[in-house]
């Protein structure tokens, strides 16, 4: 069972995902936010982290050029998901090192389909 790390400051967006991503059989933890999250992602050593970008303190862009620089903690893929849907944004999130970039809202469809191939490329 791959475990997934969600980085997000919504507690709404955290159970949504949490409660589907569970459905579908995977382990969840969460942080509230960047700084936290970047810390779970070296204790825990996820498969694969869904991030948020607007966070207060350390954004989710902040905190995937933070993951994706540090080798303890280069090799796991994120995922961002976010509100912000500029083609700018997504180039930037991909730049930071992110290995894909959603735009909420998001279908369970499309969201599991990425989550799967993420998790194949890793593996």
């Amino acid at each position: 069972m791959a475990h997934i790390l969600i980085i997000d400051d919504s507690p709404t967006d955290v159970r949504v995902f949490t409660t589907l991503l569970e459905k579908s059989g995977y382990q969840i933890s969460t942080a509230g936010n960047g700084e936290d999250g970047v810390e779970l992602v070296k204790k825990l050593k996820p498969d694969l982290v869904i991030m948020d970008v607007i966070m207060p303190g350390m954004n989710g862009f902040q905190a995937t050029r933070t993951l994706s620089r540090d080798p303890e903690t280069a090799k796991v893929p994120v995922l961002i998901i976010t509100t912000k849907s500029m083609e700018t944004d997504r180039v930037w999130g991909l730049r930071q090192g992110a290995r894909d970039f959603i735009t909420k809202p998001v279908s369970e469809k499309d969201l599991l389909t990425r989550i799967q191939k993420l998790l194949a490329e890793v593996a």
